[in-house]
């Protein structure tokens, strides 16, 4: 049996909620990333995962810095109306837009009145702890190909190029 280390591919079925206990998200079917710094999971829950088994148990706390961010209240923004496209715009809506940075955000629509539209670009999850639990369901080394892309391949996995 394979143990999670660097360079494997490692299959997890996850469960986040919040630190009352909701759940935020669940994976159906497993998901499998890069195990050994390759951004394809947080750090503190690939710390945690080091040297597990299949079949092994996993529950981390996160920290806003250790999974989402704090929030920053300088990405909301107050924008015209008619800035934004004709349609119909509602509250969930999500527009890219590039921040004061230069990077690009994904901004959702807060609130809206008759003349503005406030938009948020911080991760819905930012600012919040959250617990992480998961479930080992497979450990395997990686290939050459995924090792050089720096992600998954396969079925378990995907190829984005």
């Amino acid at each position: 049996m394979m143990q999670v280390e660097k360079n494997t591919v490692v299959s997890i079925s996850y469960q986040l909620t919040d630190v009352e206990g909701n759940v935020l998200e669940k994976s159906d079917d497993p998901v499998s990333y890069l195990h050994g710094g390759y951004d394809g999971i947080f750090p503190v829950v690939e710390e945690a995962l080091q040297g597990k088994n299949e079949g092994d148990d996993c529950v981390v706390r996160l920290e806003p810095e250790d999974a989402f961010g704090e929030y920053d209240a300088e990405l909301v923004r107050v924008e015209p109306r008619a800035m934004f496209p004709a349609q119909e715009i509602s509250v969930g809506m999500q527009f890219e837009g590039g921040a004061e940075n230069g990077e690009h955000l994904i901004y959702t629509v807060t609130e809206l009145t008759d003349d503005t539209v406030v938009v948020d670009g911080n991760h819905p999850l930012a600012g919040r702890a959250l617990n992480f639990e998961c479930t080992v369901r497979g450990v395997r080394a990686a290939t050459q190909q995924e090792l050089e892309h720096s992600h998954v391949h396969g079925p378990d996995g995907h190829h984005h190029h």
